[in-house]
């Protein structure tokens, strides 16, 4: 299995520190509003690779935090008249709510930033202790220049950078050393929360939260660090400054980064009324049709948003989860004994198909390819069951296309056992029984009524197949 490293700009084979083991950290969202589609992306894109390291046998130990004290959580807490905590609560349920929509599963460890405040204080000092920190008027700013290995996940020149990044405005830039230095921590201003420390009542920079709660969690060195393209710099080039300046290792072997999402081919932006919710997506589309869309495309490439890329990928979802719903059927209704020629020959293909997949999973999480894999199988599985098939081949059809789909997350929304009302089974009957009467007028009056209710009804050669839309 080969990722591609942002650090080192090429695809390497992967090799955990510790055999058989994962740990992994992926930078999770600032909690003062609903999440966005750009969020979104990295939660399902590493959800994947997570899901595949485990396929492939790994124990993975998952971090992912949420970033809960801010300038934007104060700000909202602000205009709410409500406090910081309040406001993070509230967008940290909501956050989980759309996460379980897109079947993103709960990370071994969601840490809190406020929560973790006294490793902060305690890794700070350290830094301050070995000279890469200082202390002004309260204010402590990490010593950029000192660490000498400063840009080398960007791979900028330290000498060509300038200081107007994301760092928590602090009141008396004018004291630092460095314009390029930035903030371990700054004092309150009134009306903030805040936490004692040795420097002044304040709170951390935004930098150092990611730096300690990986260690506590995971380790000093662990294997990937991951999250969106826009944090390699300077959140990223921070937090390994911080973390190998503190503890003396490599911070991460592996770091991966998701490319940006575009709307209509146009970057996203409030402004330009083009800022979608992950809640306002789910009034038109399932949570599974915007994984799939994601998953769509390479992981590490820029992708477009659009209605006419979201039907596709609605189509698209429908056409795997109709092949499910056709074995689902076939593995209690088809025909009894043993299989056929033809099946053994096609389940044989499917372990073709099954390869091709891993091989393309393998090549850096290339999940556009293995979708194309699922497709192909999927189409040797309709052309085998298209006049029935035996419920041993659809069972055995129906496992392999469920592993390669669990591994994506995608067919996992509808329940197991899709149970028809007594109403609807009613109904059925008395259709199969005016079709046998040779009513058909009534049949297709029954037809026409199920269909209003979402229930498709679909006659095969081992009696009538009843689906919901």
């Amino acid at each position: 299995m080969k990722i591609y490293n942002t650090l080192t700009k090429k695809k390497e084979e992967f090799e955990p520190l510790e055999k058989n083991k994962v740990k992994m950290y992926v930078c999770g969202p600032t909690v003062y509003n609903l999440i966005h589609i750009g969020n979104a992306r990295p939660m399902i894109c590493f959800d994947t690779v997570r899901r595949y390291l485990e396929y492939k046998g790994y124990e993975v130990n998952y971090v992912s935090n949420f970033t809960d004290v801010d300038d934007k959580i104060i700000k909202k807490a602000n205009e709410e008249g409500v406090s910081a905590e309040e406001i993070s609560t509230r967008y940290i349920a909501e956050c989980k709510k759309d996460m379980e929509g897109m079947n993103i599963k709960p990370a071994t460890t969601h840490p809190l930033a406020t929560q973790e405040i006294g490793g902060m204080i305690d890794m700070i000092q350290t830094l301050i202790d070995k000279g890469y920190a200082y202390n002004v008027n309260g204010t402590v700013y990490y010593r950029t220049r000192k660490f000498e290995g400063y840009g080398k996940l960007s791979k900028k020149n330290i000498d060509d950078l300038e200081a107007g990044h994301r760092d928590i405005k602090v009141a008396g830039e004018d004291e630092k050393e460095d314009p390029l230095d930035f903030v371990l921590w700054k004092p309150k201003k009134e009306g903030e929360p805040s936490w004692p420390s040795p420097w002044s009542d304040g709170r951390p920079g935004w930098h150092i939260e990611c730096s300690v709660m990986s260690k506590k969690y995971l380790a000093d060195e662990i294997d990937i660090h991951a999250g969106g393209e826009d944090l390699i710099f300077p959140h990223h080039e921070n937090e390994i400054a911080q973390s190998e300046a503190a503890n003396g290792v490599p911070f991460a072997k592996y770091w991966m980064h998701n490319g940006y999402i575009t709307i209509d081919n146009e970057k996203m932006s409030k402004s330009k009324g083009n800022f979608f919710t992950v809640r306002d997506i789910l009034k038109d589309y399932s949570g599974e049709v915007m994984r799939f869309f994601l998953l769509s495309g390479h992981y590490r490439n820029p992708i477009n948003f659009s209605d006419a890329l979201m039907e596709q990928a609605k189509n698209g979802l429908a056409r795997m989860q109709n092949a499910k719903d056709n074995l689902e059927y076939l593995k209690t209704a088809g025909n009894l004994g043993d299989m056929t020629a033809s099946e053994l020959e096609t389940l044989k293909q499917l372990g073709e198909y099954r390869t091709e997949y891993i091989e393309k999973m393998d090549d850096d999480l290339n999940t556009a390819d293995a979708i194309t894999a699922i497709f192909e199988m999927i189409s040797a599985i309709n052309t085998e069951t298209r006049g029935g098939a035996t419920r041993s081949f659809a069972a055995e059809a129906l496992t392999a296309l469920t592993e390669l789909t669990d591994v994506l997350g995608l067919l996992q929304s509808k329940e197991e056992t899709d149970a028809i009302s007594d109403e609807v089974q009613a109904l059925v009957d008395e259709r199969q029984k005016a079709r046998a009467e040779k009513n058909f007028a009534r049949a297709d009056e029954i037809r026409d009524i199920l269909k209003e209710k979402g229930i498709i009804l679909k006659d095969t050669p081992q009696g009538v197949q009843i689906i919901k839309e």
